[in-house]
């Protein structure tokens, strides 16, 4: 079954340029698709068009009617005054409608109940029941427990977070609403590791169809069932996750370029061919003609167009030389913000030559750990560089003192070079032709983070800071800055929640959990298996065992029989329903399987309930 249809759509914002131009494709029932391509080339615009929020110039659009659609990256407007919490349980209105419907029917019916009332009670029950109503506080502890939604900020007003956190919070009150369509709009953009993590198994086991614009490549390779990439207006699709696309683009751009080769080689032969016969036919009117046919079939000849090759970085880094071992070393660092200690009594030792990632949940202090390095904030304890360390630093939001200056003038004044130099460094990094003549303000967040680093190159810096360094960048704007990243050979330190450029470059790990540094002197992979080797050894734990409750004295012998049978039965109904919270647990990313383990739960507490008053029964007469 076809859940998305988009045939031949075109959306033009200024005549003549059409941002979509013809683009078609299906999505069925139950898929996960990646929708991948540049910034600016009409993602969140086709999601603008599939929610109805904007119109179309062309084409045909389908959302299958039967089926609750959702959007992450539309953020509603809620009353002054509402919590998070309310904000989370708005995605049961329905059910609390009928809720409140059952409640007063209960006032009415306690005088005395019609059978139209009986049934219309009997009909809300079913709506709450099948609408998931008991079982709505675990599905939102679960939900904000995967993403890291604190029990604290769920009492927090809505309007007083942040635009990250208010993202956050309505990815979770999507989820909750038990959408069939998921549409995603960069949903790991502000997530921590772990929630990324989560929100990969949620999807996974989510039944229903999903849609989702990323450019977090490690997060599409373990949810995408297939790539869709936007390019000029067109779909290019690839029936795989992300390394599949990257692996049969790079097949289908050595194939064209063969093809290509091939053709402009025959065309060549061909011609000289022509040229020839021609000069010889100057008194042969047989072979004139033939150097004419020749010529009419070459240009019916189908010509392959040349692939478009991706411009590449051409950025070296000018370090400055490092003398000694020891980059920087730490003793005793701490740091609190009033009565909450972030991290205390640090002892770390780096090196040169050392790659190092930061990790660690949203809030825990990477950023803070950073500006401590850089002395933007106070601290305890002591830091020491290395008497030739020269630190340049990336920061996660990037600022110019002089943005209405075109990038040209900003390397002229603030780098004191010529303007050869300017021209030289700035095409290094992708700026040429009329991209140097832009104003730094308009430029996009990748190309800011290019600029501050060509800034950088200059400089002969031997330590390279950086904080999030791909957030809100494009995949091709990525792999620029990457491939900038890699040429540098000082040391690297930085902070990111994206896997893949962490396993890129990560050599060593910090990790920063419950006020420590935990130091893991290996790369990513070796770490992720350390992380999980600890967590399955942790013993499970287990409530402590309940007193034996005691016989009865002095009943008579049947009675006696009874309540010891009766404590067999309880205890075994007991361990009956303890097993089933591993299970609920295992299952709180698939909606169906979650509902059924709890109403079975319910089901077996009641029998439990119901042999409990039978023992109190039996030890009273």
């Amino acid at each position: 079954m076809v859940d998305i249809s988009v045939h031949n759509l075109t959306k033009f914002f200024v005549i003549g340029e059409n941002l979509l131009q013809g683009l078609s494709f299906e999505i069925q029932e139950g898929e996960c698709v990646a929708i991948l391509g540049r910034n600016g080339c009409g993602k969140t615009t086709l999601f603008n068009i599939l929610t109805g929020q904007m119109d179309y110039d062309d084409g045909e659009v389908f959302v299958n009617p039967n089926k609750k659609l959702g959007l992450i990256s539309q953020i509603p407007k809620f009353p002054m005054g509402f919590t998070v919490e309310d904000v989370l349980r708005s995605a049961f209105d329905m059910i609390m409608a009928a809720k409140r419907k059952m409640e007063a029917l209960e006032k009415e019916m306690a005088k005395g109940a019609t059978e139209e009332q009986l049934r219309e009670y009997d009909n809300l029950v079913n709506r709450f029941q099948s609408g998931g109503g008991y079982e709505m506080d675990v599905e939102v502890d679960k939900i904000c427990n995967g993403l890291g939604i604190s029990p604290e900020q769920r009492l927090q007003e809505f309007d007083s977070l942040s635009g990250g956190e208010k993202t956050r919070v309505n990815l979770a009150r999507l989820l909750l609403e038990k959408t069939d369509i998921l549409l995603l709009d960069e949903p790991t953009n502000h997530l921590d590791l772990r929630s990324v993590e989560w929100l990969e198994g949620y999807i996974n086991a989510f039944k229903g169809t999903v849609l989702a614009i990323s450019h977090d490549r490690y997060f599409i390779d373990q949810v995408a069932d297939r790539v869709i990439e936007i390019t000029d207006g067109h779909a290019e699709f690839y029936s795989g996750n992300y390394s599949f696309y990257m692996d049969e683009k790079q097949a289908r751009f050595d194939l064209q370029m063969k093809q290509y080769e091939q053709e402009q080689a025959k065309l060549k032969q061909l011609g000289y061919t022509v040229e020839r016969m021609k000069g010889w036919g100057i008194n042969n009117r047989t072979l004139y003609r033939r150097a004419m046919s020749i010529q009419h079939r070459m240009e019916r000849i189908r010509k392959t167009e040349k692939p478009k090759t991706e411009r590449t970085m051409r950025a070296t880094f000018g370090e400055k030389d490092f003398s000694g071992d020891v980059v920087f070393k730490t003793k005793n660092l701490s740091k609190a913000f009033g009565d909450r200690t972030l991290f205390s009594g640090v002892e770390l030792h780096v090196e040169g030559g050392e790659r190092i990632a930061i990790l660690g949940d949203n809030g825990t202090g990477k950023s803070t750990f950073i500006k401590c390095l850089l002395g933007e904030e106070d601290f305890e304890g002591k830091i020491q560089f290395g008497p030739t360390v020269k630190w340049g630093y990336l920061p996660q939001i990037i600022h110019f003192s002089h943005p209405e200056r075109t990038l040209y003038d900003t390397m002229l004044y603030e780098k004191n070079c010529s303007p050869q130099v300017a021209r030289d460094r700035l095409g290094a990094f992708m700026f040429s032709g009329e991209d140097v003549f832009k104003t730094v303000g308009t430029l996009s967040g990748g190309e800011q983070s290019r600029l501050r680093l060509c800034m950088l190159m200059d400089e002969k810096i031997n330590l390279l800071i950086l904080d999030e360094p791909t957030n809100h960048l494009d995949i091709a704007s990525r792999e620029w800055v990457e491939a900038a990243i890699e040429e540098f050979e000082g040391v690297l330190l930085f902070v990111s929640h994206d896997r893949y450029f962490i396993e890129k470059f990560a050599e060593r790990i910090w990790l920063l959990e419950d006020g420590q540094i935990r130091d893991f002197k290996c790369g990513y992979q070796k770490y992720r298996s350390i992380i999980e080797h600890e967590a399955a050894a942790k013993p499970v734990v287990t409530a402590a065992p309940k007193p034996k409750k005691e016989k009865p004295k002095g009943g008579t012998k049947e009675q006696d029989k009874l309540i010891r049978r009766l404590e067999r039965e309880i205890e075994k109904q007991e361990k009956l329903v303890a097993e089933y919270e591993p299970k609920i647990d295992a299952a709180s990313a698939d909606y169906q399987e979650l509902t059924r383990l709890l109403a079975e739960k319910e089901e077996a507490e009641m029998v439990l309930l119901d042999l409990m008053e039978q023992w109190e029964a039996a030890q009273e007469g």
